[in-house]
């Protein structure tokens, strides 16, 4: 893309003093691992593909389903049975064609994990199970990773940046996980499509402030509850 292209598809972020041109090309070398591309991922996956982030990693093995189609905003009704992976990466292509997708039909594992991980600067983990979430965790945590947490079920969402120069990481603030089957989730509890938006967005923000080299509020959990509209900001 030529400089004036470039200057014109970002000029609005360009033209904040706090990102300006070094910031952009700063986003535009990121190497960025999104984990999952379903209710969270998928505002994530959107903002960043907008904000021109160099490299984009994808990681989903599940396909489209009709019922997916209230939150998750980059599949559409034509892609229903398709690879979520497949349906992320067109979402991306039209969005932005600079980008470099990169496609992960795999489901993240102990096996898998460190690889992956060990080619991405920054890991967002929009998975929606505990034990792949510590699995996430751990990982970027031995591999030095920074990683942008975030979840959600019903009116309620959560959000926070592990593991960041120094930072604390999940294990800090939730040493162990629940047992999966005993935790309430969106398939038995439902979910408002909005809310993944507003914490997909948020995680996105906080993803493109990291890259930029602004300054991230760490070792701290925000709670937002959307029923009751209350920000909550919990210390560990």
């Amino acid at each position: 893309m030529q400089s004036e292209d470039i200057f014109k598809r970002y000029s609005r972020q360009i033209f904040i003093d706090e990102i300006g041109l070094e910031g952009q090309r700063k986003i535009m070398a990121a190497r960025v691992l999104v984990i999952g591309a379903g209710g969270l991922g998928s505002p994530v996956i959107q903002y960043l593909a907008a904000a021109g982030v160099g490299t984009l990693g994808l990681a989903d093995f599940d396909y489209v389903e009709l019922h997916n189609l209230n939150r998750q905003i980059i599949h559409n009704e034509n892609g229903v049975g398709m690879l979520k992976i497949k349906s992320a990466q067109t979402f991306v292509k039209n969005l932005n064609h600079q980008i470099k997708v990169i496609g992960i039909e795999e489901k993240i594992t102990a096996d898998n994990a460190s690889e992956i991980f060990s080619q991405y600067d920054i890991i967002v983990d929009g998975s929606d199970n505990f034990s792949t979430r510590y699995l996430v965790n751990d990982t970027c945590v031995t591999l030095k990773k920074t990683l942008v947490y975030g979840s959600i079920l019903g009116f309620s969402g959560q959000m926070a940046v592990f593991n960041h120069q120094g930072s604390k990481n999940l294990r800090d603030l939730f040493p162990e996980p629940p047992v999966d089957e005993e935790v309430p989730d969106c398939d038995s509890l439902g979910v408002l499509g909005a809310l993944p938006g507003i914490i997909g967005s948020m995680m996105a923000l906080q993803t493109l402030k990291i890259i930029t080299d602004l300054p991230v509020t760490l070792d701290q959990l925000t709670l937002v509850d959307t029923l009751n509209w209350r920000f909550q900001m919990i210390d560990f």
